[in-house]
């Protein structure tokens, strides 16, 4: 991604921004599709991982001389007591590498920042409201 789009979406203060999914080039990270578990005999059975280059950051930052972006990702748990933890991974990824940035909740402030607004929601059916149907034009009968 350039980093003139990466300078729009996070400035270049260093300071940190919303929630995001950075997608990378690489194999980044690993998730885990359910839970592990001990099973009868003392078996341990493993969820599937699944390995992607997409992080979801809890926040985001390009640092002042652009060469990476500051990822923070968050993991809570909660242990036998029902006390929370809070576990945090940090990131730096070179820009470079970043292939694609989701964003969920700031679209609004994602999209001003670029310049651009949210797109006029459509009408229902199935005419798009954009184009004009086109008239059909009845023949006289001859």
């Amino acid at each position: 991604m350039d980093i003139g789009a990466l300078k729009k979406l996070f400035g270049s203060e260093q300071q940190w921004q919303g929630a995001c999914t950075v997608i990378l080039d690489a194999e980044a990270t690993i998730y885990s599709v359910g839970t592990d578990a001990i099973i009868t005999g003392g078996a341990k059975n493993w969820a599937p991982r699944i390995i992607s280059g997409r992080v979801n950051a809890e926040a985001v930052s390009l640092l002042k001389d652009n060469s990476a972006l500051v990822l923070l990702q968050q993991q809570r748990s909660k242990t036998a007591t029902g006390e929370e933890l809070v576990k945090h991974t940090l990131t730096l990824a070179d820009p470079a590498h970043v292939v694609a940035i989701e964003f969920t909740e700031s679209v609004p402030q994602a999209l001003q920042a670029l310049g651009m607004s949210l797109p006029v929601a459509k009408t229902g059916g199935s005419q798009s409201g954009l184009h004009q149907r086109p008239k059909v034009v009845q023949q006289p009968p001859t």
